[in-house]
């Protein structure tokens, strides 16, 4: 039986953003494999166009690394003021749609369409018509899932891509979650998924079939989350309110770092990617702060606040000696590094709320 407070939500994914408008603006560029971002040794890959992907060039890449995977890779330098300007032209479509959106980068959004601006019934056709003004607006192609929550959009948004329309409907929900393979879910990393086959788990049927306490006592307390989501509940709300308290990226190592030198490298390369999603939130902190994971699975934090806004990569650079001061790489091996900013600085945006039971 379908619940009286069904809700329709889109999620909308640009396809190879980045990419994409450096290959719209350059015609030179189509049909062949781009990386935005830097090609020096600690350049890092922010975005790959779908030609560069066959090769197995991702974002969050080494470039020396990419290069390798491509050697024809062609790098282009980032234009964020144009990625901008192209993101706020897509979200002005998105509100001809509904105030109930979501950015959670610029080039990616929820949708609650449950009420809508244009009293369409089908958050089918409604995804449709905006994958259609974007491309008349933008020449770019956007991806479209469709659902009964951000859970399940998110996942539907990545399965067609590029310019892909997928709708999971309340009555098949469950079947698509069992057949999920578990490296699929949105939420579950690749350490997270390793773990998880480990234990026999890899399908949504076979995370149903733990009990929550279990998953709790398991994978601490995102375990719920787990539960949950295997269950085909998500209950969290579109939120055009919500204000993100920090940024922050990280990285778990296959082999454990033992040495400074190499710490200081693999910091730098996050430094480049807090840069990248600092940018594309258009937020700005004024506290840097550092994770370590140990070896031993100890953690420690240390942070920085300092009287101007954290944006460059460079500025987290400077910052980082007196982070990593005193920690013995030689004694205690590191697993994992982070770097975050905090303290933010960003807008708010209005609140319309409101649900309707309507056909999918």
């Amino acid at each position: 039986m379908v619940r009286m407070s069904l809700r329709k939500i889109i999620h909308i994914d640009m396809d190879a953003f980045y990419a994409s408008v450096e290959q719209r603006d350059n015609p030179e560029l189509r049909g062949k494999p781009v990386a935005v971002g830097g090609s020096s040794e600690r350049g890092v890959v922010a975005a790959a166009s779908y030609e560069a992907r066959k090769y197995g060039v991702r974002s969050a890449m080494p470039s020396k690394i990419a290069k390798r995977k491509c050697p024809d890779l062609i790098f282009v330098n980032h234009r964020f003021d144009v990625y901008k300007a192209v993101s706020k032209t897509i979200r002005d479509i998105f509100h001809n749609y509904t105030d109930l959106v979501e950015p959670l980068s610029l080039d990616e959004a929820y949708l609650d369409v449950t009420q809508n601006k244009i009293g369409l019934n089908s958050a089918t056709l409604i995804a449709r018509k905006i994958k259609e003004d974007i491309l008349r607006e933008t020449e770019l192609t956007a991806s479209a899932g469709i659902s009964t929550n951000k859970f399940l959009a998110k996942v539907a948004s990545d399965i067609n891509k590029p310019n892909g329309l997928t709708l999971i409907p309340p009555e098949k929900t469950q079947t698509f979650i069992d057949a999920l393979a578990i490296e699929r879910f949105h939420g579950i990393g690749k350490v997270t998924a390793k773990k998880m086959n480990d234990l026999g788990i890899f399908t949504g049927k076979d995370l149903k079939e733990w009990r929550e306490r279990d998953l709790i006592k398991t994978f601490g307390k995102v375990g719920k989350f787990y539960f949950q989501i295997a269950n085909g509940n998500d209950d969290r709300p579109v939120n055009p309110d919500r204000i993100r308290k920090s940024l922050s990226i990280e990285n778990t190592f296959e082999n454990d770092i033992e040495t400074a030198e190499l710490m200081m490298v693999e910091l730098e390369k996050l430094a480049e990617l807090l840069e990248e999603r600092i940018r594309r939130s258009g937020s700005y902190g004024k506290t840097l702060t550092l994770k370590v994971k140990f070896s031993d699975f100890k953690q420690i934090t240390r942070s920085n606040t300092i009287s101007e806004i954290i944006e460059k990569s460079d500025q987290i650079i400077e910052l980082l000696p007196e982070l990593v001061s005193n920690i013995d790489v030689k004694s205690n091996h590191i697993r994992l590094l982070g770097l975050g900013v905090s303290n933010l600085i960003g807008e708010a945006k209005p609140n319309n709320s409101g649900q309707l039971t309507l056909e999918f």
